[in-house]
């Protein structure tokens, strides 16, 4: 086992040492995630509201409660985090309550707000809606001031308004969405889809292209001479297949733990999440074994690993959500492992998916990994013996 862990931990040393990888495998996917999560990332389905200022205040309380009432999601923050929100996407509406604003509702006159709209688009159907609460607290604290005005008691004419609201029937509009693609991402967070989409995607191509690597080594008789000690040829595979597991996994981890830091993707369970990561993993690491022992030019197995990983992650739905697919293309998607890993973070993401829920898929994960993994061994174990 300890010459099995030496083969794997040299392989991924290697890996963080090249310096072209800097870019490719732990910038450029953050960057894709932030581009096509702002332009084209799904909001939550919920308006988000953030409250700035006015903390603890009856006009604070008051709207934050009427927001709440009309369906808002209503967070409060400091006013720099407010806007660092707002630039972020992550809230689509920012309210400041001033110090003067709090003390001209108390006293019953108007108050003006100061309010921030996201530069999404569908900030402005927010704002609108926030402008309905707004009426409504203005509307109701009216209503106080004229019966107080009029000689009733505060609390007698806050009992009066309330027994007046009860007795009358307020008019309701249900909306029943029949689009199941919409219902279908429901829930989820701007970032939330193409961060899966392209976590899936990267470790894929990474493995695939990293697998010239591999030829570099059998050309340059690393394994060969490795073999040449007290190592057996199945530890010396093992550890290859340790080593690309290894790179993959870095890269994942560095992808989950980025999006959830920078653009608070929420994957859901961690330790699923993490399962799911792992098993797609192995069947990446186990195909860039298959393409590294397969071929003999590390340059042409670099161009078949963009190529095939490209086309597996369209496929699979990494680059399209599988749910736009047409049903002949959904039934190809299922060779993909994209495809399964893509279901398995979804019902973690989206509905709170227990093991038992993604079984299925991590069963045909583990599956495929197997099968390449055993292909691969004895792909490389064939080519050692094969000049180059």
């Amino acid at each position: 086992m300890r010459s099995i862990l030496g083969i794997a931990v040299v392989e991924v040393r290697l890996f963080l040492r090249d310096r072209s990888n800097i870019f490719f495998v732990f910038i450029f996917p953050l960057l894709l995630i932030l581009l096509l999560g702002s332009q084209f990332g799904a909001n939550s389905g919920q308006a988000r509201v953030v409250l700035s200022g006015g903390s603890g205040t009856e006009l604070s309380k008051v709207l934050s409660e009427q927001l709440k009432k009309d369906g808002v999601q209503v967070s409060s923050a400091g006013a720099g985090a407010a806007r660092d929100q707002l630039s972020r996407g992550r809230a689509d509406v920012g309210i400041f309550i001033s110090d003067d604003d709090s003390a001209a509702f108390a006293a019953g006159q108007p108050a003006d707000l100061e309010v921030l709209t996201a530069s999404q688009s569908a900030a402005q159907a927010v704002l609108q809606e926030v402008r309905a609460s707004v009426q409504a607290v203005s509307t109701d604290r009216r209503q106080q001031s004229l019966l107080e005005s009029a000689g009733v008691g505060a609390t007698e004419a806050a009992t009066a308004l309330k027994q007046a609201k009860e007795s009358v029937q307020q008019p309701q509009m249900v909306l029943v969405d029949t689009n199941d693609v919409t219902q279908v991402f429901q829930g989820l967070g701007r970032f939330d889809l193409g961060a899966a989409q392209q976590l899936l995607l990267f470790v894929f191509l990474s493995s695939l292209t990293g697998a010239a690597t591999l030829i570099k080594a059998r050309r340059l008789g690393v394994i060969a001479r490795v073999m040449t000690g007290p190592v057996s040829s199945w530890q010396a595979l093992a550890g290859q297949a340790l080593g690309r597991f290894g790179i993959a996994a870095v890269q994942g981890g560095y992808i989950m733990l980025g999006t959830a830091l920078l653009f608070g993707v929420d994957w859901g369970n961690p330790l699923l999440a993490g399962l799911v990561l792992a098993f797609f993993c192995a069947v990446s690491a186990a195909a860039a074994m298959v393409i590294g022992s397969l071929m003999d030019n590390d340059a042409a197995a670099s161009g078949v690993g963009v190529g095939l990983g490209l086309v597996l992650a369209g496929l699979g739905g990494s680059m399209v959500p599988p749910e736009f697919f047409s049903e002949t293309l959904q039934a190809v998607s299922r060779v993909t492992p994209h495809r399964w890993a893509y279901d398995a973070f979804a019902s973690i993401q989206r509905h709170d998916g227990t093991l038992a829920d993604i079984l299925p898929q991590l069963g045909v994960l583990a599956a495929m990994a197997l099968a390449l993994l055993a292909l691969g061994s004895f792909l490389l174990q064939r080519s050692l013996s094969r000049a180059l």
